[in-house]
């Protein structure tokens, strides 16, 4: 199993205004070069993301869709009281964020998730495109 599984969800962005998603698969550094291609029959395509910088909260258990959003809001909350950001806490209601989950679904205790929210437009000093976090296939 590949980890992280990214699925970056987009609120509102899908047919009749329900949510739009899509989920990545970590790539190893060592099959990079080359990827092995999916079956056709899949519908997927390799999709190599850009260099970004993410502000990220940690949480354990199932990532069910209330505890996600609950975890969503508290890093929202966390990002407006720091001084970097000056945000006020988004209602979610047409934000994009991403959940990064580690773990089989076999695994039962000790999981690890996290969500993490793209900050890549904010001067934070060391975030820049020169900063690799994640390369996504």
């Amino acid at each position: 199993m590949t980890v992280p599984i990214l699925t970056s969800i987009v609120q509102r962005a899908g047919p009749l205004h329900s949510s739009a998603y899509s989920v990545k698969f970590y790539l190893p550094v060592k099959f990079q070069r080359t990827p092995p291609l999916p079956l056709p029959e899949l519908n997927l395509r390799p999709d190599r993301s850009k260099s970004r910088c993410i502000a990220v909260r940690k949480f354990s258990g199932f990532a069910r869709d209330k505890k996600v959003v609950k975890e969503a809001e508290k890093l929202a909350v966390s990002l407006s009281m720091s001084p970097l950001f000056n945000l006020t806490p988004p209602s979610y209601d047409g934000d994009a964020y991403s959940i990064a989950q580690y773990n089989s679904p076999f695994r039962f205790v000790s999981r690890v998730n996290e969500v993490w929210f793209d900050v890549s437009g904010i001067e934070i000093e060391g975030c820049d495109e020169s900063n690799y976090l994640l390369s996504e296939y």
